[in-house]
């Protein structure tokens, strides 16, 4: 293999080639390999095998019912206090209306995330789901973190499988893959002290598969994990997926890494730092997940870390999907996200053809909702014009 410049690359690339699965050791050979090129090319590799020039996306709106929390994640700079300059805590008939004032035509889902709050009972919960599945007839609802059913399952004192049967009864479509930071219980000690532990993470995730609900995962990284911890996350990822499988699942639909953002929270302040994160870690840590996690069908380039133009160039480097339009976003936004709270859908898929990629619009689950247009041959020129999307969604 000419193209191989590191040598202890050599016997993985046979292994990828052949579709074999990679170990512990050989993972951490990727995180730390000089030969950046071949990493590339062979994350690549993996993507085309699954997924050829397809890259999905997805017309999405971002709703917060509340912001207030009581967790206190040393990360977070979107939680509040009752009370607080900036909180919010809307009734199931407010939180209606602001999903309406910002439905757009062809939206397929509304992504909830939000805070564990002290005070609102498990009813209003199934009361919110059965409202939006009412008012918004066809729009998929992918609503709370692992680490909000938990909370669910303390202030109802049900456990996670009756909670989870409850949520999807009312509606609920598919789980977001949030609330997962890092497993290793170091850092979990460190940045997310009151929040559900990994081990419970991974139940919520393992009940929500045996019932049928898809979800995400997620993995916070760029702030005081080390590279092993980093791949001690996804292998206990691959392993929750094998298992999920093996009872015919759907399991996880994507892995996210999210980047570390900055601004606004204790974490950046404790550590003295503004600056975590570059694009060559950003880029690497996608290729390492998209070779490692052989199982996890999709590794998204979430455009609002990344920004749109670290998540276009990632289409070479594993992603398979970039997320989606993220109408009114606030959640990294609220940590010093620079990117807009949204983009159009013509904007992405002009991205992704301007990646010489095919761009595929698909609802909450995966369900291809249209295919766009293939990238056209395109004059230098035209190619820098189409890569700087800007339009608000």
């Amino acid at each position: 293999m000419k193209w191989v410049r590191d040598p202890a690359l050599l016997p993985i690339v046979e292994k990828v080639e052949a579709g074999e699965r990679l170990s512990f050791d050989e993972g951490m050979v990727l995180y730390r390999t000089p030969d950046i090129p071949s990493l590339m090319r062979l994350a690549n590799l993996v993507r085309e095998r699954k997924h050829g020039q397809d890259t999905y996306f997805v017309h999405s709106l971002r709703f917060s019912q509340t912001n207030i929390c009581y967790v206190g994640c040393t990360f977070c700079a979107f939680q509040r206090r009752f009370g607080e300059e900036g909180a919010w805590d809307w009734e199931v008939d407010e939180a209606i209306e602001w999903v309406r004032s910002k439905y757009q035509p062809g939206l397929t889902e509304i992504h909830i995330s939000s805070g564990h709050h002290p005070k609102k009972p498990f009813s209003y919960y199934l009361e919110l789901v059965a409202a939006l599945k009412k008012n918004f007839p066809g729009v998929q609802v992918k609503a709370w973190t692992a680490a909000e059913i938990h909370h669910f399952s303390k202030i109802a004192k049900m456990g996670y499988r009756e909670v989870l049967t409850a949520l999807k009864e009312a509606g609920l479509d598919a789980m977001p893959g949030g609330g997962a930071e890092i497993f290793a219980e170091r850092v979990r000690r460190q940045i997310a002290r009151a929040k559900v532990r990994a081990e419970g993470w991974l139940e919520v995730h393992r009940i929500a598969h045996e019932l049928g609900i898809p979800t995400n995962a997620t993995m916070l990284y760029g702030h005081i994990e080390t590279l092993e911890e980093r791949l001690d996350h996804m292998t206990r990822l691959r392993e929750l997926q094998d298992e999920s499988l093996a009872k015919g699942a759907k399991g996880f639909m994507s892995f996210i890494p999210l980047a570390f953002q900055p601004d606004g929270n204790r974490l950046a302040d404790q550590l003295g730092k503004h600056e975590f994160t570059t694009g060559l870690d950003d880029l690497r840590n996608l290729a390492v997940a998209r070779v490692y996690l052989d199982n996890i069908p999709h590794i998204k380039g979430y455009w609002a870390t990344l920004t749109p133009e670290v998540s276009q160039v990632s289409l070479d480097w594993g992603v398979t999907d970039v997320d989606g339009t993220l109408i009114e976003e606030r959640i990294v936004h609220a940590a010093g996200s620079p990117t807009p709270q949204g983009l159009t859908k013509e904007a992405l898929a002009a991205f992704i053809q301007a990646a010489g990629r095919t761009p595929i619009e698909r609802d909450a689950v995966y369900n291809v909702v249209k295919v766009w247009a293939p990238p056209a041959p395109l004059m230098s020129h035209q190619r820098a014009m189409l890569s700087r999307p800007s339009s608000r969604g």
